[in-house]
């Protein structure tokens, strides 16, 4: 009788059967064919591309908006520049005037129209207390004129014309709706800076 007190010592010995495997233990067993692409577990975030097209379509986005924000910027700069240049020179510069001081003398209201600053149309103020001031830089070339009607009422009211300091013209209006008026003639602007010249 053979002696088994002996065999506890011996390693368990495995016979390795290839027809008695199951699909479970074929799984398990190791191969040497290459794995197809790499693990994405194990790839860095960094350098991970992302395969979703919206987050490519935010970038792209981001660029378009900074792309017409400049151009946007160019055009205003741009229609600036231009609108400057195709400007006539003489709307630029801005036409000499004269002082011209206008005066409305009497007692009571009248209605009194005179030529502004603007040199193309007339200031009107109506049923005004006299005595009446007003001193205005008329552009040279234009006229300043002064016009005074009475009221209803009439009485007497005079105007008077004064131009860079010295007194053009005076003129008395009575009566109901008496009428009267003040003028004088500026120089042109050439005309002016040769008059400055020769003095």
């Amino acid at each position: 009788m053979p002696d088994f007190s002996e065999a506890w010592r011996l390693p368990n010995v495995m016979v390795y059967n290839p027809g008695e495997l199951t699909s479970t233990e074929s799984a398990a067993m190791p191969t040497t064919e290459e794995p197809e692409g790499p693990d994405e577990s194990e790839t860095p975030d960094a350098t991970r591309v992302s395969s979703n097209p919206d987050d490519r379509r935010i970038d792209r986005g981001g660029i378009a908006v900074a792309v017409a924000l400049l151009l946007a910027c160019g055009g205003l700069v741009t229609y600036g520049v231009l609108d400057t240049e195709d400007e006539p020179a003489g709307k630029r510069a801005t036409t000499p005037t004269a002082e011209v001081v206008y005066e409305v003398l009497g007692e009571g209201a009248a209605d009194i129209s005179y030529r502004g600053a603007d040199g193309d149309k007339a200031d009107v103020v109506t049923n005004v207390g006299l005595p009446w001031k007003k001193t205005v830089s008329v552009p040279l070339g234009s006229s300043p004129i002064v016009n005074v009607t009475l009221g209803e009422k009439g009485g007497t009211a005079s105007c008077t014309l004064t131009v860079r300091g010295k007194h053009v013209q005076r003129a008395t209006a009575t009566g109901a709706f008496g009428r009267t008026a003040c003028s004088s003639e500026l120089p042109a602007p050439e005309a002016s800076a040769s008059l400055g010249e020769a003095q």
